[in-house]
């Protein structure tokens, strides 16, 4: 008895559907390494599954980015030009912006200034004022912000000195109150001398010859 013919529809249940994507996967990677070697064919396969994974072959003998230029140029249909087109479009802009910024940097700095129209000269000097108010306005601030910092440690080292000041008086008193307490008075003259000199001359007879 022969094959009955399978109809070609998609496979309901999950299990079978994976089985028989696995095997025919198998079955078409193998035809397409038979006509490689058989035919010196080149050959690309890519298939994805419905999970999204990839499977490939591509001929030992060249790539995959090679059959794609191959197919391109003799298919004449046009791949992935609309998406370089925009990205080609987008670096030009941003490099003519980057082109035009560095000239008007050069412009700032006072170069390549003497192809310039009276407008654009004018237009140079309000950017250049209007920079220089800006960069004295922040310096103001900083300078601000630094004395305001100077008074507050100011302020904050008399506080300090203030509270040792009179922390030691506190201390002074009660070591004065203790000492009293237990009979002990300081001497009221302790400058005088203990021993009273009496001046001599230096020359002894001095005296008796007057």
């Amino acid at each position: 008895m022969g094959r009955g013919k399978i109809e070609i529809k998609r496979i309901e249940n999950s299990s079978n559907r994976q089985v028989t994507y696995s095997k025919r996967r198998n079955g078409i990677i193998k035809k397409a390494k038979e006509i490689t070697v058989l035919c010196d064919a080149k050959v690309s396969l890519v298939i994805f599954a419905s999970s999204g994974k990839m499977h490939e072959y591509c001929s030992p003998s060249t790539t995959v980015v090679d059959i794609l230029d191959k197919y391109h140029k003799q298919s004449g249909k046009r791949l992935w030009d609309a998406k370089h087109e925009n990205l080609s479009n987008e670096l030009d802009r941003i490099k003519k912006e980057n082109d035009n910024m560095q000239i008007e940097l050069r412009h700032l700095k006072g170069q390549d200034i003497t192809s310039l129209q009276y407008k654009d000269l004018m237009r140079i000097e309000d950017a250049l004022e209007n920079g220089l108010t800006s960069i004295r306005d922040r310096q103001m601030e900083i300078y601000k912000m630094h004395a305001k910092n100077e008074r507050m440690l100011e302020e904050e080292n008399k506080q300090l000195t203030y509270m040792v000041h009179k922390q030691e008086m506190t201390m002074e008193g009660n070591m004065r109150g203790q000492m009293e307490s237990h009979g002990y008075h300081h001497p009221q003259n302790q400058h005088q001398l203990p021993f009273a000199f009496r001046v001599q001359p230096m020359q002894p007879n001095l005296q008796e010859r007057m």
